[in-house]
């Protein structure tokens, strides 16, 4: 459903004039195309869970096409999708979204800009990192990865050391898979490149780079509130579990026409923390299960996903203190400036 929905929403885009006059049909072709989209995103991410098909081959393909028409390096990108995974909210050997500590360098500096910054402008800075610039520069740069990979860590070229950091996020051997999703990558640029030329680079952008933006959008809105708020728990070698990882992630209300066409990622993430071969039609009784047997372990959050992201984008932009009690690591409620 999702994959023939997202041809027929691109579809429409084919049709609507390239005018000023019509910017504000774009922007609602952008936002319906984008969420629909996102559909055939999340069904890739389950591919590179092998919770998709019990073939592997077919599974490996399916997720492959998906992710490449969407500018996802699908073997990269599952990769460190599974280190996340494994060492969810470790701040050595965490990936994505995890956050600095307040006596880092770079914890420092994030801490000096948003006690300086109103809340309000700080929040919205956050929001454009994340929104809008956050998931090219984890892609290039491995923005918000763990510690222990140091920086650049990119998911288009393989480095043969740690470098800077104490251990490198690709190993040597991956380095063909790797190759293969750049492959990928080049080949739907060069569909993209041919389509310019056939219709015009104006087209192009309209029709497929305004939807790509809003899916991005929505994989940033979705990860981001799944795994931070003010109450949830950051982990370093000393107190770090994996249990205790796994279930600091989130669920959340997303309604009814979002779990839809998302396949419910953002209200029944816990469990796909817990067993990530679930497939999504599973997890909705894998959630009800949860929630029964360990009501106090599962964590969700009925706030409203606007007021929830615009919380963590004012109070979860900065860096993380360790409280003396438990010795996890927590971010601190931004105060007003008079």
């Amino acid at each position: 459903m999702s994959t023939g929905l997202s041809l027929l929403a691109f579809g429409v885009g084919t049709r609507i004039p390239l005018t000023l006059a019509a910017t504000p049909l774009w922007a609602l072709y952008a936002v319906v195309t984008g969420t629909i989209a996102m559909g055939c995103w999340v069904l890739a991410h389950e591919c590179g869970h092998h919770a998709f098909h019990p073939n592997r081959r077919i599974e490996g393909v399916v997720g492959f096409v998906l992710h490449s028409a969407l500018l996802v390096p699908y073997y990269s990108w599952a990769h460190s999708h599974a280190v996340h995974h494994a060492h969810c909210n470790h701040l050595e050997r965490g990936e994505t979204h995890v956050p600095p500590r307040a006596t880092s360098p770079q914890g420092k500096v994030t801490e000096q800009l948003k006690n300086k910054l109103n809340p309000i402008v700080f929040g919205l800075v956050s929001l454009f990192n994340h929104l809008i610039i956050g998931w090219q520069l984890y892609l290039f740069l491995g923005a918000t990865g763990g510690e222990d990979y140091g920086s650049p860590t990119s998911h288009f070229w393989n480095k043969t050391s740690a470098q800077n950091g104490k251990r490198s996020l690709f190993p040597a051997s991956f380095r063909k898979r790797m190759m293969r999703s750049n492959f990928g990558l080049l080949a739907m640029i060069t569909l993209l490149l041919i389509a310019s030329i056939q219709f015009s680079l104006a087209r192009v952008i309209c029709v497929y780079g305004l939807p790509y933006l809003v899916i991005n959008m929505w994989l940033t809105i979705y990860t981001w509130l799944q795994h931070t708020d003010r109450e949830i728990p950051h982990f370093s070698n000393e107190t770090w579990s994996w249990t205790k990882g796994a279930l600091q992630t989130v669920d959340r209300p997303y309604g009814p026409l979002l779990n839809l066409l998302h396949h419910g990622i953002g209200s029944t993430h816990v469990c796909h923390h817990v067993n990530a071969a679930i497939p999504h039609y599973n997890a909705w009784r894998g959630t009800a299960l949860l929630r029964q047997r360990f009501p106090e372990l599962v964590r969700y959050d009925p706030t409203p996903i606007h007021q929830a992201l615009w919380r963590v984008a004012t109070d979860c932009g900065g860096a993380v203190y360790q409280n003396p009690s438990d010795k996890a690591f927590y971010y601190r409620k931004v105060e007003n400036h008079a």
